[in-house]
């Protein structure tokens, strides 16, 4: 298990939370749970409710979307957002390639962050903003 400095020198690196001061990044550290997993996990099963989301903080996984790989997400790398902000179903399925740490905060903790954290909630907004342009040129041109 990581001290809580390791930890916020891995939550410093994660592009969500760059615009977090250190008071912030203490902040979403003591609303998140630290856990190790070993390769094979399914960290996010698509169509299921999610109630919590993940970030990565060693370790690799896959995504696949409808049995199909889209991506390998590294360190830093956070899963399972937007479940906590619509608490809809989970919109890929994401396994662990090799033993990972992983970083969870669940709905009711994310929502106190959000709270106390506005510079998340921007990021997130600019984040989301980001992929619905993307979606959008990917589907348009």
């Amino acid at each position: 298990m990581a001290s809580k400095n390791a930890q916020l020198d891995h939550l410093r690196n994660v592009p969500l939370f760059s615009s977090c001061s250190t008071k912030d990044l203490q902040k979403i550290a003591r609303a998140s749970d630290e856990l190790d997993v070993p390769a094979g996990h399914v960290i996010c099963d698509q169509g299921q409710m999610g109630r919590e989301a993940f970030v990565l903080m060693s370790g690799s996984a896959t995504v696949k979307r409808n049995g199909k790989k889209v991506t390998t997400l590294g360190p830093g790398s956070v899963v399972g957002e937007l479940s906590l902000l619509d608490r809809g179903p989970r919109t890929a399925t994401v396994v662990t390639d090799t033993e990972t740490t992983l970083l969870v905060i669940d709905q009711r903790h994310f929502a106190g962050v959000i709270d106390e954290v506005p510079a998340l909630a921007h990021k997130i907004l600019a984040t989301l903003a980001g992929r619905i342009r993307d979606f959008d040129r990917s589907m348009y041109g």
